[in-house]
């Protein structure tokens, strides 16, 4: 059986496979980690100075008829790094012994922490693939062959350290303290880190933000979905018809029902298009 014939029978494998039952929690965690990427994708859109997603045909086409930007509602402050952030953040001096370093990690029930200088700069981060890496190095006597040599040497290198400054990755991605939760989540996703030091300007330690800590802050509730939603209402219907709509919302799925005029419905049904963490609008509007 070649390589094309064994990959295949393995894909095959794999699909005859029954499909295993998800957890009781499961679907949610999936539908937040949906709504997170999408932050995370609006995130690097706005971090690389591109332009936000283009309104609905139906905006489009009730421009000419849309409530002044007055009445529109000012978004709320987006939060920040310091807001989320885990103060004190526990770190390792550059000097402290990989077997240390190991107890410490076990210590704290993390895969990896910042290291830091005499001034408590962050010079880079040790995790326990570091800490593997050395040991599984020092078990089978590897030594650096001619195809990938000077690599192979680097990691023998790095691998025969004592220390944090010897074994860790360097330079550290770090994310300052005013920075804003969807920036961190774009740095966090493009650099594939459960855990990131925060610092102040000069580099000194003053915090660490976890990923989930990010995606919680991120990803806001039904209650202040709906609390927008209604916002948006106010803004974008008369008087007369604000009460006539009702507004459900579940797991980020914003239900709209009751009776507006078809002009006033589909700039509302628009604009609720374009809030953050919304999943799908049902528009269950009737002509009024």
């Amino acid at each position: 059986m070649n390589t094309h014939d064994n990959f295949s029978a393995e894909a095959q494998a794999r699909r005859d496979v029954p499909a295993r039952r998800g957890s009781p929690g499961e679907t949610a965690r999936q539908d937040m980690l949906v709504r997170y990427l999408g932050a995370v994708a609006i995130a690097a859109v706005e971090h690389a100075g591109g332009e936000k997603p283009a309104p609905s045909a139906a905006a489009s086409a009730t421009a000419g008829t849309a409530s002044p930007p007055s009445a529109t509602p000012s978004p709320p402050a987006p939060p920040l790094v310091r807001d989320v952030m885990d103060v004190p953040a526990t770190s390792v001096r550059d000097d402290l012994s990989y077997r240390d370093i190991a107890r410490l990690l076990a210590g704290e029930r993390v895969g990896a922490l910042p290291v830091v200088d005499a001034e408590d700069r962050v010079v880079g981060v040790v995790s326990e693939c570091d800490l593997l890496a050395k040991v599984a190095f020092e078990a089978s006597g590897h030594r650096a062959g001619r195809i990938g040599r000077l690599r192979e040497r680097r990691l023998h290198g790095k691998a025969r350290g004592e220390t944090a400054a010897d074994l860790m990755t360097s330079p550290a991605v770090t994310v300052l303290p005013g920075a804003t939760v969807a920036e961190a989540a774009w740095l966090a996703a493009l650099s594939r880190l459960k855990r990131m030091p925060v610092t102040d300007h000069e580099g000194r330690l003053v915090g660490v933000v976890r990923r989930d800590a990010l995606l919680q802050a991120l990803i806001r509730d039904d209650a202040g979905i709906r609390t927008e939603v209604e916002a948006r209402i106010q803004a974008c219907c008369p008087p007369g018809d604000r009460n006539a709509v009702e507004v459900t919302v579940h797991d980020g799925i914003v239900e709209l029902s009751g009776r507006l005029p078809s002009a006033t419905a589909a700039r509302l049904v628009a604009e609720v298009e374009q809030i953050v963490d919304v999943v799908e609008v049902k528009n269950l509007l009737t002509a009024g």
